[in-house]
Protein backbone atom coordinates (compact mmCIF):
# COMPACT_ATOMS: atom_id res chain seq x y z
CA UNK A 1 0.00 0.00 0.00
CA UNK A 2 1.34 3.25 -0.82
CA UNK A 3 1.37 6.64 1.38
CA UNK A 4 2.24 9.25 -1.51
CA UNK A 5 0.24 12.17 -1.05
CA UNK A 6 -2.89 13.03 -2.62
CA UNK A 7 -1.48 16.51 -4.52
CA UNK A 8 -4.46 18.18 -6.45
CA UNK A 9 -2.74 19.58 -9.44
CA UNK A 10 -4.23 22.69 -10.99
CA UNK A 11 -5.38 23.14 -14.68
CA UNK A 12 -6.86 26.41 -15.46
CA UNK A 13 -9.03 27.35 -18.56
CA UNK A 14 -11.77 24.82 -17.99
CA UNK A 15 -9.75 22.11 -20.31
CA UNK A 16 -11.62 19.03 -21.07
CA UNK A 17 -10.58 15.14 -22.08
CA UNK A 18 -13.02 12.07 -22.91
CA UNK A 19 -12.47 8.54 -22.30
CA UNK A 20 -14.76 6.27 -24.33
CA UNK A 21 -15.19 2.69 -23.64
CA UNK A 22 -16.41 0.95 -26.93
CA UNK A 23 -17.32 -2.63 -27.70
CA UNK A 24 -15.68 -5.23 -29.94
CA UNK A 25 -17.97 -7.16 -32.25
CA UNK A 26 -17.37 -10.29 -34.18
CA UNK A 27 -18.64 -10.01 -37.86
CA UNK A 28 -20.70 -13.00 -38.13
CA UNK A 29 -23.70 -12.92 -35.16
CA UNK A 30 -22.52 -9.07 -34.09
CA UNK A 31 -22.01 -10.83 -30.60
CA UNK A 32 -19.02 -9.44 -28.28
CA UNK A 33 -15.61 -10.99 -29.55
CA UNK A 34 -12.32 -11.31 -27.07
CA UNK A 35 -10.40 -9.19 -29.49
CA UNK A 36 -8.88 -6.70 -27.41
CA UNK A 37 -5.00 -7.64 -27.19
CA UNK A 38 -5.01 -8.29 -31.16
CA UNK A 39 -6.86 -5.10 -31.78
CA UNK A 40 -4.65 -2.89 -29.36
CA UNK A 41 -1.54 -4.24 -31.17
CA UNK A 42 -2.84 -3.61 -34.70
CA UNK A 43 -3.35 -0.04 -33.60
CA UNK A 44 0.52 0.22 -32.07
CA UNK A 45 1.06 -0.11 -35.96
CA UNK A 46 -0.40 2.79 -37.01
CA UNK A 47 -0.25 6.51 -35.87
CA UNK A 48 -3.32 7.91 -34.78
CA UNK A 49 -3.75 10.71 -32.11
CA UNK A 50 -4.88 9.91 -28.28
CA UNK A 51 -4.72 6.65 -26.94
CA UNK A 52 -6.21 2.73 -27.04
CA UNK A 53 -6.15 0.74 -23.87
CA UNK A 54 -7.63 -2.41 -22.81
CA UNK A 55 -10.32 -2.37 -20.35
CA UNK A 56 -11.60 -4.78 -17.69
CA UNK A 57 -12.83 -7.92 -20.30
CA UNK A 58 -10.94 -9.14 -23.55
CA UNK A 59 -14.03 -7.32 -25.31
CA UNK A 60 -13.72 -3.73 -24.52
CA UNK A 61 -11.02 -0.97 -25.12
CA UNK A 62 -11.25 2.41 -23.89
CA UNK A 63 -9.94 5.28 -26.04
CA UNK A 64 -8.55 8.41 -24.99
CA UNK A 65 -8.51 11.96 -26.15
CA UNK A 66 -5.77 14.71 -25.39
CA UNK A 67 -6.74 17.82 -23.33
CA UNK A 68 -8.35 20.51 -24.77
CA UNK A 69 -10.18 24.16 -24.33
CA UNK A 70 -12.57 24.61 -27.25
CA UNK A 71 -15.22 21.41 -28.63
CA UNK A 72 -14.48 21.63 -32.38
CA UNK A 73 -10.81 20.37 -31.76
CA UNK A 74 -12.17 17.69 -29.04
CA UNK A 75 -14.31 16.46 -31.80
CA UNK A 76 -12.01 16.41 -34.74
CA UNK A 77 -9.86 14.29 -32.10
CA UNK A 78 -12.67 11.90 -31.49
CA UNK A 79 -13.42 11.24 -35.31
CA UNK A 80 -9.79 11.13 -36.36
CA UNK A 81 -9.67 8.20 -33.50
CA UNK A 82 -12.88 6.85 -34.46
CA UNK A 83 -11.29 6.39 -37.91
CA UNK A 84 -8.37 4.87 -37.02
CA UNK A 85 -9.82 1.97 -34.49
CA UNK A 86 -12.48 1.46 -37.05
CA UNK A 87 -10.28 0.26 -39.88
CA UNK A 88 -7.94 -0.95 -38.10
CA UNK A 89 -10.88 -3.30 -36.49
CA UNK A 90 -12.33 -3.64 -40.03
CA UNK A 91 -8.90 -5.49 -41.51
CA UNK A 92 -9.59 -7.92 -38.63
CA UNK A 93 -13.22 -8.30 -39.83
CA UNK A 94 -14.22 -6.89 -36.58
CA UNK A 95 -16.72 -4.29 -35.62
CA UNK A 96 -16.83 -1.51 -33.08
CA UNK A 97 -19.95 -0.45 -31.32
CA UNK A 98 -20.64 2.65 -29.06
CA UNK A 99 -23.70 2.19 -26.53
CA UNK A 100 -23.59 1.71 -22.51
CA UNK A 101 -24.60 -2.59 -23.37
CA UNK A 102 -24.48 -4.73 -25.60
CA UNK A 103 -28.09 -6.22 -26.42
CA UNK A 104 -28.20 -9.73 -25.78
CA UNK A 105 -23.88 -11.04 -24.63
CA UNK A 106 -23.73 -13.26 -21.59
CA UNK A 107 -21.34 -12.13 -19.00
CA UNK A 108 -20.55 -15.76 -18.26
CA UNK A 109 -18.97 -15.69 -21.72
CA UNK A 110 -16.11 -12.86 -20.56
CA UNK A 111 -12.86 -13.20 -20.00
CA UNK A 112 -10.97 -10.47 -18.04
CA UNK A 113 -8.24 -9.21 -19.41
CA UNK A 114 -4.64 -10.35 -18.60
CA UNK A 115 -3.55 -7.32 -16.20
CA UNK A 116 -2.82 -7.13 -12.41
CA UNK A 117 -5.17 -4.57 -11.46
CA UNK A 118 -7.85 -6.21 -13.50
CA UNK A 119 -7.05 -9.76 -11.87
CA UNK A 120 -7.11 -8.12 -8.57
CA UNK A 121 -10.58 -7.10 -9.27
CA UNK A 122 -11.82 -10.07 -10.42
CA UNK A 123 -10.68 -11.84 -7.10
CA UNK A 124 -11.96 -8.71 -5.17
CA UNK A 125 -15.45 -8.27 -6.81
CA UNK A 126 -15.76 -11.86 -8.01
CA UNK A 127 -19.04 -11.91 -10.83
CA UNK A 128 -19.32 -8.62 -10.74
CA UNK A 129 -15.59 -7.75 -12.66
CA UNK A 130 -17.28 -9.75 -15.73
CA UNK A 131 -20.35 -8.22 -15.43
CA UNK A 132 -18.73 -4.88 -15.60
CA UNK A 133 -18.44 -5.26 -19.37
CA UNK A 134 -20.80 -2.10 -19.24
CA UNK A 135 -19.47 0.98 -21.80
CA UNK A 136 -19.42 4.51 -20.22
CA UNK A 137 -17.78 7.67 -21.33
CA UNK A 138 -16.15 9.75 -18.72
CA UNK A 139 -15.24 13.44 -19.15
CA UNK A 140 -12.85 15.21 -17.28
CA UNK A 141 -13.05 19.05 -17.19
CA UNK A 142 -9.95 20.64 -15.36
CA UNK A 143 -10.20 23.19 -12.24
CA UNK A 144 -7.50 25.34 -10.23
CA UNK A 145 -7.62 23.58 -7.08
CA UNK A 146 -9.19 20.73 -4.50
CA UNK A 147 -11.05 23.23 -2.83
CA UNK A 148 -13.00 23.99 -6.33
CA UNK A 149 -12.91 20.51 -7.66
CA UNK A 150 -15.06 19.70 -4.40
CA UNK A 151 -17.27 22.21 -4.78
CA UNK A 152 -17.93 21.81 -8.61
CA UNK A 153 -18.19 18.13 -7.58
CA UNK A 154 -21.12 18.57 -4.85
CA UNK A 155 -23.18 20.88 -7.14
CA UNK A 156 -22.70 18.62 -10.46
CA UNK A 157 -24.37 16.20 -8.47
CA UNK A 158 -27.36 18.03 -8.77
CA UNK A 159 -27.58 18.23 -12.58
CA UNK A 160 -26.39 14.07 -12.80
CA UNK A 161 -30.32 12.68 -14.14
CA UNK A 162 -28.83 15.45 -16.66
CA UNK A 163 -25.93 13.57 -17.93
CA UNK A 164 -27.79 10.08 -17.68
CA UNK A 165 -30.61 11.12 -19.76
CA UNK A 166 -28.63 12.64 -22.00
CA UNK A 167 -26.39 9.41 -22.57
CA UNK A 168 -28.98 7.42 -22.13
CA UNK A 169 -28.15 4.19 -24.43
CA UNK A 170 -28.57 0.75 -22.33
CA UNK A 171 -31.93 -0.45 -22.89
CA UNK A 172 -31.08 -3.94 -23.46
CA UNK A 173 -29.52 -6.57 -21.51
CA UNK A 174 -28.73 -10.02 -21.75
CA UNK A 175 -30.59 -10.52 -24.67
CA UNK A 176 -33.99 -8.49 -22.82
CA UNK A 177 -35.71 -5.43 -22.92
CA UNK A 178 -35.12 -3.77 -19.23
CA UNK A 179 -37.50 -0.82 -19.35
CA UNK A 180 -34.94 1.06 -18.44
CA UNK A 181 -33.15 3.78 -20.80
CA UNK A 182 -30.00 3.60 -18.83
CA UNK A 183 -29.50 0.10 -17.25
CA UNK A 184 -25.64 -0.08 -17.23
CA UNK A 185 -25.92 2.06 -13.80
CA UNK A 186 -27.39 -0.37 -12.25
CA UNK A 187 -24.35 -2.50 -12.37
CA UNK A 188 -22.26 0.15 -11.17
CA UNK A 189 -24.22 0.34 -8.05
CA UNK A 190 -23.44 -2.98 -6.99
CA UNK A 191 -20.02 -1.93 -6.54
CA UNK A 192 -19.73 -1.57 -3.04
CA UNK A 193 -17.18 2.23 -3.26
CA UNK A 194 -19.71 3.95 -5.89
CA UNK A 195 -22.43 6.19 -5.28
CA UNK A 196 -21.47 9.73 -4.47
CA UNK A 197 -17.83 11.74 -2.98
CA UNK A 198 -18.17 12.30 0.89
CA UNK A 199 -20.09 15.78 1.62
CA UNK A 200 -16.57 17.78 2.76
CA UNK A 201 -16.40 21.34 1.31
CA UNK A 202 -12.36 21.43 1.16
CA UNK A 203 -9.40 19.72 0.08
CA UNK A 204 -7.84 19.18 3.56
CA UNK A 205 -10.92 17.65 4.54
CA UNK A 206 -11.18 15.32 2.03
CA UNK A 207 -7.30 14.50 2.25
CA UNK A 208 -8.42 13.59 6.00
CA UNK A 209 -11.23 11.16 4.35
CA UNK A 210 -8.85 9.51 2.20
CA UNK A 211 -6.61 8.94 4.56
CA UNK A 212 -8.86 7.16 6.77
CA UNK A 213 -10.22 4.73 4.10
CA UNK A 214 -6.37 3.85 3.08
CA UNK A 215 -5.61 3.46 6.81
CA UNK A 216 -8.38 1.32 7.07
CA UNK A 217 -6.58 -0.83 4.28
CA UNK A 218 -10.07 0.03 1.76
CA UNK A 219 -8.66 2.04 -0.91
CA UNK A 220 -5.01 2.34 -2.23
CA UNK A 221 -5.92 5.24 -4.92
CA UNK A 222 -8.67 6.96 -6.38
CA UNK A 223 -9.24 4.27 -9.33
CA UNK A 224 -10.87 2.33 -6.30
CA UNK A 225 -13.53 4.84 -5.34
CA UNK A 226 -16.21 3.50 -8.21
CA UNK A 227 -18.54 7.34 -7.32
CA UNK A 228 -20.58 8.90 -9.90
CA UNK A 229 -18.27 11.53 -10.03
CA UNK A 230 -15.01 12.18 -8.36
CA UNK A 231 -12.07 14.35 -8.20
CA UNK A 232 -8.76 13.68 -10.05
CA UNK A 233 -6.02 15.20 -8.28
CA UNK A 234 -3.50 13.60 -10.59
CA UNK A 235 -5.02 15.30 -13.60
CA UNK A 236 -6.07 18.57 -12.16
CA UNK A 237 -9.76 17.29 -13.00
CA UNK A 238 -13.20 16.71 -11.80
CA UNK A 239 -14.46 13.53 -13.88
CA UNK A 240 -18.47 12.64 -14.44
CA UNK A 241 -18.84 8.97 -14.35
CA UNK A 242 -22.35 8.47 -15.51
CA UNK A 243 -22.44 8.42 -19.07
CA UNK A 244 -23.01 5.70 -20.96
CA UNK A 245 -21.33 5.83 -24.23
CA UNK A 246 -23.00 7.42 -27.03
CA UNK A 247 -23.64 5.19 -30.20
CA UNK A 248 -21.21 7.98 -32.42
CA UNK A 249 -18.30 10.10 -31.39
CA UNK A 250 -20.12 13.56 -32.26
CA UNK A 251 -22.90 13.01 -29.72
CA UNK A 252 -19.70 11.73 -27.22
CA UNK A 253 -18.52 15.54 -28.35
CA UNK A 254 -21.31 17.35 -27.55
CA UNK A 255 -22.38 15.71 -24.51
CA UNK A 256 -18.67 16.55 -23.39
CA UNK A 257 -19.14 20.63 -24.74
CA UNK A 258 -22.76 20.33 -22.00
CA UNK A 259 -20.37 19.57 -19.75
CA UNK A 260 -17.82 21.90 -20.17
CA UNK A 261 -20.17 24.54 -20.72
CA UNK A 262 -22.08 23.52 -16.78
CA UNK A 263 -18.81 23.48 -15.17
CA UNK A 264 -17.36 27.37 -16.44
CA UNK A 265 -21.23 28.38 -15.30
CA UNK A 266 -21.03 26.79 -11.93
CA UNK A 267 -17.34 28.10 -11.06
CA UNK A 268 -18.12 31.40 -12.50
CA UNK A 269 -21.07 32.48 -11.30
CA UNK A 270 -21.32 29.99 -8.23
CA UNK A 271 -25.28 30.05 -8.33
CA UNK A 272 -25.68 27.65 -6.09
CA UNK A 273 -24.33 26.32 -2.21
CA UNK A 274 -23.57 23.18 -1.57
CA UNK A 275 -26.55 21.19 -0.22
CA UNK A 276 -26.91 17.89 1.49
CA UNK A 277 -30.34 18.06 0.47
CA UNK A 278 -29.18 16.98 -3.11
CA UNK A 279 -27.56 13.92 -1.48
CA UNK A 280 -30.73 12.91 0.06
CA UNK A 281 -32.84 12.91 -3.21
CA UNK A 282 -29.69 11.85 -4.98
CA UNK A 283 -30.72 8.33 -5.45
CA UNK A 284 -34.36 8.80 -6.29
CA UNK A 285 -33.65 11.41 -9.10
CA UNK A 286 -30.59 8.87 -10.26
CA UNK A 287 -33.47 6.25 -10.72
CA UNK A 288 -35.84 8.33 -12.48
CA UNK A 289 -32.95 9.69 -15.40
CA UNK A 290 -32.14 5.75 -15.57
CA UNK A 291 -35.66 4.46 -15.65
CA UNK A 292 -37.34 7.55 -18.10
CA UNK A 293 -34.79 8.76 -19.22
CA UNK A 294 -35.65 12.47 -20.53
CA UNK A 295 -39.46 11.86 -19.27
CA UNK A 296 -38.42 11.30 -15.93
CA UNK A 297 -38.88 13.61 -13.30
CA UNK A 298 -36.34 14.83 -10.79
CA UNK A 299 -36.79 16.51 -7.31
CA UNK A 300 -35.36 20.26 -7.27
CA UNK A 301 -33.22 20.31 -3.90
CA UNK A 302 -32.98 23.97 -4.20
CA UNK A 303 -36.84 24.90 -5.29
CA UNK A 304 -38.14 21.92 -3.35
CA UNK A 305 -39.72 21.54 -6.86
CA UNK A 306 -40.65 18.42 -9.26
CA UNK A 307 -39.46 18.98 -12.84
CA UNK A 308 -39.32 17.05 -15.80
CA UNK A 309 -35.50 16.23 -16.93
CA UNK A 310 -36.24 17.38 -20.53
CA UNK A 311 -37.47 20.70 -19.65
CA UNK A 312 -34.91 21.12 -16.37
CA UNK A 313 -32.55 20.67 -19.26
CA UNK A 314 -33.40 22.79 -21.65
CA UNK A 315 -33.77 25.86 -18.88
CA UNK A 316 -30.35 25.16 -18.25
CA UNK A 317 -28.90 25.07 -21.64
CA UNK A 318 -30.47 28.66 -21.96
CA UNK A 319 -28.91 29.52 -19.05
CA UNK A 320 -25.29 28.35 -19.54
CA UNK A 321 -25.50 29.79 -23.27
CA UNK A 322 -23.08 32.42 -23.05
CA UNK A 323 -20.75 30.30 -21.38
CA UNK A 324 -20.84 27.88 -24.19
CA UNK A 325 -20.69 30.92 -26.72
CA UNK A 326 -17.51 31.55 -24.93
CA UNK A 327 -15.84 28.52 -25.12
CA UNK A 328 -16.96 27.92 -28.44
CA UNK A 329 -19.46 25.30 -27.76
CA UNK A 330 -23.04 27.71 -28.95
CA UNK A 331 -23.72 25.33 -31.82
CA UNK A 332 -22.74 22.19 -30.13
CA UNK A 333 -25.44 23.18 -27.42
CA UNK A 334 -28.09 24.04 -30.05
CA UNK A 335 -27.80 20.75 -31.16
CA UNK A 336 -28.35 19.28 -28.10
CA UNK A 337 -31.19 21.45 -27.34
CA UNK A 338 -33.05 20.34 -30.70
CA UNK A 339 -32.51 16.80 -29.72
CA UNK A 340 -33.78 16.95 -26.35
CA UNK A 341 -37.19 19.16 -27.58
CA UNK A 342 -37.64 16.46 -30.13
CA UNK A 343 -37.54 14.03 -27.45
CA UNK A 344 -34.45 11.85 -29.35
CA UNK A 345 -32.23 9.36 -27.52
CA UNK A 346 -29.85 6.59 -28.53
CA UNK A 347 -32.01 4.73 -26.37
CA UNK A 348 -35.05 5.68 -28.19
CA UNK A 349 -33.41 5.06 -31.04
CA UNK A 350 -31.71 1.14 -30.13
CA UNK A 351 -35.35 0.11 -29.06
CA UNK A 352 -36.88 1.62 -33.05
CA UNK A 353 -34.14 -0.26 -34.50
CA UNK A 354 -35.16 -3.82 -32.68
CA UNK A 355 -39.26 -2.47 -33.56
CA UNK A 356 -38.27 -2.61 -36.96
CA UNK A 357 -36.02 -5.39 -37.58
CA UNK A 358 -37.14 -7.62 -34.72
CA UNK A 359 -33.33 -9.07 -33.95
CA UNK A 360 -31.02 -8.01 -31.62
CA UNK A 361 -28.46 -9.23 -33.81
CA UNK A 362 -29.23 -6.58 -36.31
CA UNK A 363 -29.43 -4.08 -33.60
CA UNK A 364 -26.36 -4.43 -32.90
CA UNK A 365 -24.76 -4.79 -36.15
CA UNK A 366 -26.85 -1.43 -36.95
CA UNK A 367 -24.78 -0.04 -33.73
CA UNK A 368 -21.12 -0.84 -35.54
CA UNK A 369 -22.56 0.41 -38.39
CA UNK A 370 -23.33 4.04 -37.32
CA UNK A 371 -20.37 3.92 -34.88
CA UNK A 372 -17.60 2.82 -37.66
CA UNK A 373 -19.19 5.16 -40.73
CA UNK A 374 -17.33 5.66 -44.03
CA UNK A 375 -14.43 3.57 -42.35
CA UNK A 376 -16.33 0.47 -42.67
CA UNK A 377 -18.09 1.01 -46.10
CA UNK A 378 -14.28 1.33 -47.43
CA UNK A 379 -13.00 -2.15 -45.72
Amino acid sequence: MTDEPLDFKPSSGFSMGVELELQILNSRDYNLARDAADLIGQLEKTPHPGAVKPEITESMIEINTSIHREYGALAEELKRIRDAVAQAAARMNLRIAGGGSHPFHKWTDRRIYPTERFKHLLELYGYLAKQFTIFGQHVHVGVPNGDEALYLTHILSRYVPHFIALSASSPFQQGEDTSYQSSRLNTVSAFPLSGQVPFVHSWSEFLEYFNKMRGFGIVESMKDFYWDIRPKPEYGTVEIRVFDTPLTVERAAVLAAYMQSLARYILTERPLAPSRDVYALYNYNRFQACRYGLAGQLVDAYSRRRVVIREDILDMIRVIARHAGELGAAAALEQLAAGVAADGSDARWLRESYRSHGSLNDVARMQSELWMGSALVSA
